[in-house]
């Protein structure tokens, strides 16, 4: 009879690889609920004071990531510091007026409430 010389993997081993894979796992998933749950937020702001339907804010802040080149959590942080009294940067600004007047129609319709002050 012979035996094999490759050394078989020790239990100990698979369950170390497999503690790691589900903690990166699990990292990856908090992060993930965090973003959705700032990318919420932000939609909840355009709502408020844009008066526009939940999914006209999702493509808002979709747009403006595209334009500007910033991951949609980033702008959605953007959003939310502007609603606690932070500026918006000026193309974030900028791709944001132009994404809520696609959404609003002409911006003569009415008043809109300012996002710099003016």
């Amino acid at each position: 009879m012979t035996t094999s010389r490759t050394q078989r993997p020790r239990p100990e081993d698979s369950r170390d690889a497999m503690l790691s894979r589900l903690e990166q796992e699990n990292a990856q998933l908090r992060h993930a609920v965090d973003s959705h749950a700032t990318v919420d937020q932000a939609i909840g702001i355009l709502i408020a004071t844009h008066q526009i339907a939940s999914a006209a804010g999702f493509e808002v802040l979709r747009e403006v990531s595209q334009h500007t080149n910033l991951k949609l959590h980033a702008v959605a942080e953007v959003v939310i510091g502007w609603a606690l009294g932070q500026p918006l940067p000026g193309p974030v600004e900028q791709e944001l007026d132009a994404a809520l007047q696609r959404r609003q129609g002409n911006a003569s319709d009415g008043p809109r409430q300012g996002r710099s002050g003016a």
